[in-house]
């Protein structure tokens, strides 16, 4: 049951006999502008997708977008991609992914099943106030299927209530977070933060954690190196972390 990271949270999920392509953002570097009002003002993407990443990312059964901001589906993603592909979303979505021509569209309203997969959307808050508030919708995706660990993809979300209930209630044994602390010129990070990230240690500490959504958007502050340093000067063991580099596998059957 492996999961590849292609680059920021784009990533190829494979469960239960089912390869879910999940945020794809294929825009090579540099392609779009940097985020308005946000440090480090650099063009977007800041890296190139890892060599081979066609490959990567070929054939896959079904589409999942967390939410539709550029860096979660762009317009090469939108070019690129078999438009007659089913993709899990949020319903809130649907009429912009029907605008680009996807045909098969799967809105997620509360659960949905995918061959033997169980498809269940979460919650989430894309920071604080006013911020969080003009950036939602956003949701996550927990993944069960018969005989395999069931992974909570937990989206752009900071630390709230909705995510301790999606621990609470599914008991996933992989969680992946949208890590780096991600912010604007003024107001709260609008994903997980070191800290954060200790909080969901803290309510799910047999989960094998997988960190991304690193180093490639310009507001995305926190590094794989400062987290390797942050997290255990908060208390947090490492050998439940996993912080894959782009185009790296993780299979969740040898960890």
């Amino acid at each position: 049951m492996p999961y590849t990271l292609i680059r920021n949270a784009t990533a190829v999920l494979d469960t239960g006999g089912t390869r879910f392509l999940i945020d794809p953002m294929l825009d090579p570097a540099g392609h779009r502008p940097a985020i308005p009002n946000t440090p480090n003002q650099q063009p977007n993407p800041l890296v190139d997708l890892p060599a081979g990443w066609e490959q990567m990312i070929a054939a896959p059964d079904a589409l999942v977008v967390t939410h539709l901001h550029q860096d979660h589906f762009d317009d090469t993603a939108v070019r690129s991609l078999d438009r007659s592909l089913p993709v899990f979303c949020q319903p809130e979505d649907i009429d912009r992914l029907r605008e680009h021509g996807f045909n098969d569209l799967q809105p997620v309203n509360h659960e949905a099943t995918f061959g033997e997969v169980s498809i269940t959307r979460t919650g989430g808050r894309h920071g604080t106030g006013e911020i969080g508030r003009a950036l939602a919708p956003v949701s996550g995706f927990v993944f069960a299927s018969p005989g395999e660990p069931t992974v909570y993809i937990a989206g752009d979300t900071i630390w709230c209530d909705e995510v301790a209930q999606a621990i609470a209630t599914h008991r996933p044994q992989v969680i992946v977070v949208n890590a780096s602390g991600a912010r604007f010129l003024t107001g709260d990070p609008i994903v997980m933060t070191a800290g954060d990230i200790a909080n969901v240690r803290a309510d799910a500490p047999e989960a094998l954690i997988i960190l991304v959504h690193l180093e490639a958007i310009n507001h995305c502050l926190e590094t794989r190196s400062y987290l390797r340093d942050a997290l255990p000067a908060l208390g947090v063991a490492m050998d439940r972390i996993r912080i894959p580099g782009d185009g790296a596998t993780v299979d969740f059957s040898t960890n």
